[in-house]
């Protein structure tokens, strides 16, 4: 059994012969109809050759994009099975399970369709067992189950982190909005040792403090809640200067506009778009002197090559550190592959929000279901 008490691969015993349903999360980017980014289903690989080398017969199923329960050509996962017929010959993908609605409504029809014919379940999908859907909180109900490979991974390493981890422990904490990660940063308040803030949420909480915040972007409702969070004795980095820009387009240089470093009191019409040099150069000390990191989200709009040197910056003190480091999936992944240091850190997630919840609750959907299993 698992340090987290869900049965492992080897706890289904001899699967020779066998039928296995293997749930994996290959939501990949895709860009005219091609795979940007195949990390998702080449981190489902050593699930997938273990059991065929064990002698099980494999079907992969997997959720793509948001088609609301309609067989839609746009989530078609035929890019992804091209692939997978390349790097895991022998192994059959399904459709594209939220096709069916009975996949997010966890219709138990669905699952007995879906469970159908099979031996035994894996949950490889790491990524989508924050969601109650039928895929991942289903067969374990009737079918002897383990959790994969990277799913164990995952909850071994994001559980390390969040009960024993090397001090100081550090948050980066980034991305648009306090109201997205408002649970998580007050569930990281109770075990960091400072939390970093960066990105479109930095504004809220300046906003809080008394600075004008000009255009940018703003959460009205959350001024309250930042300046609870900033009085309850916290160590919470704020940033000390910005990137800002008046006039002019996102991702459109010859939109025009004027761009330059401001500190944080914004007269209206400019809005921040990323931490400035002085804030890149604090953030930098905390994250080098931390013994753990856990970085999500980024410090500005760093796909803008005008406002991703707050960004970069710190994704490259993040890969300097020697404290243990963990990128918490989604944009972070994204950035931390775009600036060259992916390889640096000691585990990029594949589920930003999975990860986001393990930390934060200690538990998920799809390991709860994992351990009501009859082989359990």
């Amino acid at each position: 059994m698992a340090v987290f008490g869900v049965p492992e691969l080897e706890d289904l015993g001899d699967v020779s012969g066998a039928s296995v349903l293997v749930r994996v999360d290959f939501n990949v980017p895709l860009r005219d109809g091609e795979i940007t980014d195949d990390l998702r289903v080449r981190s489902a690989l050593p699930t997938l050759k273990w059991l065929q080398d064990q002698g099980a017969t494999v079907t992969a199923a997997s959720h793509l994009g948001r088609p609301k329960g309609k067989v839609d050509p746009a989530y078609s996962l035929d890019p992804v099975k091209a692939l997978l017929a390349e790097l895991a010959p022998g192994v059959e993908l399904l459709d594209n399970l939220r096709f069916d609605p009975g996949e997010e409504s966890n219709d138990p029809a669905f699952v007995a369709r879906l469970v159908a014919g099979f031996d035994a379940y894996v949950n490889d999908a790491f990524g989508a067992s924050h969601r109650a859907h039928a895929s991942i909180v289903g067969p374990p109900q009737t079918l002897p189950s383990a959790a994969g490979r990277l799913m164990a991974k995952e909850v071994e390493v994001l559980l390390g982190v969040r009960n024993r981890p090397r001090r100081p422990f550090v948050a980066v904490m980034g991305g648009a909005k306090v109201s997205d990660k408002l649970s998580v940063i007050e569930a990281l308040l109770e075990i960091v040792d400072s939390i970093i803030v960066g990105g479109g949420m930095a504004f809220t909480f300046l906003k809080a403090q008394g600075h004008p915040v000009g255009d940018s972007l703003l959460e009205e409702d959350m001024v309250d809640t930042c300046a609870r969070l900033l009085a309850s004795g916290a160590t919470i980095h704020l940033p000390e200067d910005v990137t800002a820009m008046r006039g002019g387009k996102l991702f459109d240089p010859a939109a025009g506009g004027e761009i330059r470093q401001a500190g944080v009191n914004l007269p209206e019409g400019w809005m921040g778009l990323d931490i400035g040099p002085g804030t890149a150069a604090v953030f930098t000390d905390v994250i080098l002197d931390a013994g753990t990191v856990l970085w999500n989200g980024p410090m500005g709009v760093f796909e803008d090559p005008r406002f991703e040197a707050g960004t970069k910056v710190v994704a490259h003190a993040i890969a300097e550190t020697k404290a243990f480091t963990v990128v918490g999936g989604g944009d972070s992944a994204a950035a931390a592959k775009q600036f060259g240091i992916d390889r640096d850190v000691d585990h990029v997630s594949t589920g930003g929000g999975a990860s986001l919840e393990l930390i934060e609750q200690g538990d998920l959907p799809g390991l709860e279901a994992l351990r009501g299993a009859p082989n359990a």
